[in-house]
């Protein structure tokens, strides 16, 4: 999340990635974010939750930086790749009968 907010955080350049690839890193990002959390908290939908909402807090953010914008479908590729990567890393949890 910290990598997340650091890369939002910076002022455009021009030198980002071109349309449509921007959209694949959102949901790639988002992807790993939803499956880590996934993971570390055994809860699909949880995860789900936490990296979409850090997904519209992090739009939010970047619509502050000079020269940067938020877009609806960057949140949405957030949004897309928080659900897969979250249900993928649900099923990656460590089974509720081995939980200490």
């Amino acid at each position: 999340m910290g990598l997340l907010w650091w890369f939002s955080d910076q002022p455009a350049t021009g030198m980002g990635l071109p349309h449509p690839w921007d959209k694949g890193a959102h949901f790639l990002a988002y992807g790993l974010l939803g499956f880590l959390l996934g993971v570390a908290l055994g809860d699909s939908r949880s995860a789900f939750f936490l990296a979409a909402m850090y997904g519209v807090v992090d739009e939010w953010h970047q619509s502050h930086v000079p020269g940067r914008e938020a877009f609806g479908l960057d949140l949405l590729a957030d949004v897309l790749g928080a659900y897969l990567g979250a249900r993928w890393g649900g099923r990656w949890a460590v089974p509720k009968a081995f939980r200490p």
